[in-house]
């Protein structure tokens, strides 16, 4: 194991009223309102599932969850700044309420939210500069690494999920040629290893997010969300056609679809607020994702087919963001000095 070299710093005092940075509050609260959601939903999982290993998965998960949230408290307290509401056991969760989703889809929706927490980790990392904020997220990632790996130690061993296709190993290093970026005109290249890997990636989470949107959308209530569930489940339905599409002209599988791990159930375990907000939160993520894959693709069909769909999720969750401050649900994050109304 490689161990890089100590640096001496001269000074290293620890200053005892050093106060958060705007970035450390955000990340902390972000983080904060998450896993006040994350404890909500595993707590009904964990009324409703039958395997014993996916049992402990949601007990891990579930433990986690909740020693994050503390960890977050202590700081926040220790900094006078105010509890965030979030969601709560009491308010937001309908234990009467029966399963929803089989089994299997914990699993596959733990990777998801693993993924999730992982985003907003590693971009807080170098943003965070507080001893304490700092040893939280290096924290976070280890935990949630950790629990990814059992997470896909399951999935594997019991079938629910395809590993990413495999390509043949290059024969020699090569520079690319011009028409490195065709994708509409011309002679189309194969896709890339990175192409491919964010295809597959954006595939796997799409049927999570459409199965829970499914799901969501079978027990809401409201008629206002209901409707926005409809047409996040198409816009989802058909991001997904179209990436598996990419795979499948290169003769490669993809992950598949896991509607049939929704029940037939048409009372919500969750609140209307915790489920317009996750969906709000889960089409975010989508975005980073969608950032990410533009990133590494060079065919011009393929960045133009994520921004087609990262356009449309925009409006999707300017609509649902509409709806929670409309009900008095969208919970302001810190914010800068308005200094025009002081």
């Amino acid at each position: 194991m490689t161990t890089i070299k100590p640096i001496k710093i001269s000074s290293n005092k620890t200053n005892p009223n050093e106060k958060l940075t705007s970035a450390e509050m955000g990340k902390l609260w972000a983080t904060y309102i998450g896993n006040t959601m994350s404890e909500c939903i595993l707590s009904h999982f964990l009324q409703h599932v039958d395997d014993k290993e996916i049992k402990t998965l949601l007990d891990n998960a579930l433990l986690i969850t909740k020693d994050f949230k503390q960890r977050i408290t202590d700081i926040f307290n220790k900094d006078h700044f105010p509890i965030p509401f979030g969601f709560s056991i009491k308010e937001d969760v309908n234990f009467n309420a029966p399963r929803l989703f089989d089994d299997q889809f914990y699993v596959h929706y733990l990777k998801y939210v693993a993924k999730a927490g992982l985003s907003i980790y590693n971009v807080a990392m170098p943003l965070v500069f507080r001893k304490d904020v700092k040893d939280f997220f290096n924290y976070s990632v280890y935990s949630t690494l950790e629990l990814l790996d059992q997470i896909k130690s399951v999935l594997i061993n019991k079938n629910f999920i395809r590993i990413p296709p495999e390509i043949p190993i290059p024969k020699k290093a090569e520079y690319t040629k011009q028409n490195f970026l065709n994708g509409f005109l011309g002679h189309i290249r194969p896709l890339h290893a990175l192409e491919i890997a964010h295809l597959y990636d954006n595939i796997e989470n799409e049927v999570t997010s459409k199965a829970l949107i499914l799901g969501f959308s079978q027990v809401v209530q409201d008629e206002k969300i209901r409707e926005l569930f409809q047409k996040g489940k198409e816009l989802t339905h058909k991001s997904i056609n179209r990436y598996m599409q990419q795979l499948e002209s290169a003769n490669l599988p993809s992950p598949s679809y896991i509607d049939h791990l929704v029940t037939t159930s048409t009372v919500s375990p969750f609140s209307e607020k915790l489920m317009l907000y996750h969906k709000v939160d889960m089409f975010s993520m989508k975005m980073r994702a969608f950032g990410n894959s533009v990133a590494v693709s060079g065919r011009h069909d393929i960045g133009f087919m994520y921004t087609r769909t990262l356009m449309n999720i925009t409006l999707f969750v300017e609509d649902a963001a509409e709806i929670l401050i409309e009900n008095g649900w969208m919970e302001k994050p810190p914010e800068a000095v308005d200094r025009d109304d002081l």
